[in-house]
């Protein structure tokens, strides 16, 4: 790298198993983050899957989200999400990704210094970040720079658009607003988004890079949850390879 030039975003890469993050590392991913519940946008894995995927070496990032929805949450939920972070911690995970608005769409400083601050009670040194609730949020930009007050320090963001690729000018916006905060764009991204993207100037980029697992059934067929979903569609997703693979060298070109 030449003086003063910027350091190359980091890639981090979306998983459900150990196989995920596996594949992530072999092709050249810095990080995971962990959830289950993908389809979903993601919950909160069990402690024995943290563990394993902590087994594959990359550092791991656990989402911690009860449940799917809105982020909008009661004294209960709270109390749970703050007790998911001291089992996700003391199962290995370097960082945590939070999240809490008000009904008014801002973000719940009360919860998240809660939830945040159980990280912290740990007594072990780890990354906290602000996941995909700042994209639902009234303003962003304002979310963003609120984070170093709460001792967040990264927020996940598509820009408050369906895709990251859409919210270019808010993500840019983002990043001016709070440079103590590594602002990392994700949603919908996709390999040949990453030169627009880093040139935002996100400090990461965050893809799922999955692809749907094969069929692998044998007899009868019936739906076990949406009676609207067809057999093609029940499955899991994977992560590809090859999408890994490709995300790293637009990284290391844009660089």
């Amino acid at each position: 790298m030449s003086p003063g030039a910027r350091p190359c975003p980091a890639l981090e890469i979306a998983v459900t198993s150990p196989a995920g993050a596996r594949t992530a590392r072999e092709n050249g991913a810095d990080r995971v983050e962990l959830c289950t519940g993908l389809e979903l946008g993601g919950l909160t894995p069990s402690a024995a899957l943290v563990e394993a995927v902590v087994g594959e070496g990359l550092p791991v990032h656990v989402l911690v989200r009860c449940r799917p929805g809105d982020f909008v949450h009661d004294a209960q939920e709270i109390a749970l999400m703050a007790a998911e972070v001291r089992s996700v911690i003391a199962s290995g995970a370097s960082g945590v990704v939070i999240g809490a608005l008000t009904d008014e769409g801002v973000l719940d400083t009360e919860a998240l210094a809660r939830i945040a601050g159980a990280a912290r009670a740990t007594g072990r040194p780890v990354d906290i970040t602000l996941h995909r609730a700042v994209d639902r949020s009234a303003d962003p930009v304002a979310t963003a720079a609120l984070l170093p007050l709460l001792g967040l320090t990264r927020v996940l963001t598509s820009g408050g658009a369906p895709a990251a690729a859409d919210g270019l000018a808010t993500i840019a916006a983002m990043a001016a607003a709070a440079p103590e905060v590594e602002v990392m764009a994700g949603g919908g991204v996709r390999p040949a988004d990453i030169p627009a993207l880093t040139a935002a100037g996100v400090a990461a980029v965050h893809l799922s890079a999955k692809s749907r697992a094969p069929l692998r059934r044998g007899g009868t067929w019936v739906p076990l949850g949406d009676r609207g979903a067809s057999a093609e569609q029940d499955t899991h997703f994977v992560t590809d390879p090859a999408v890994v693979a490709e995300a790293r060298r637009a990284l290391e070109a844009a660089a």
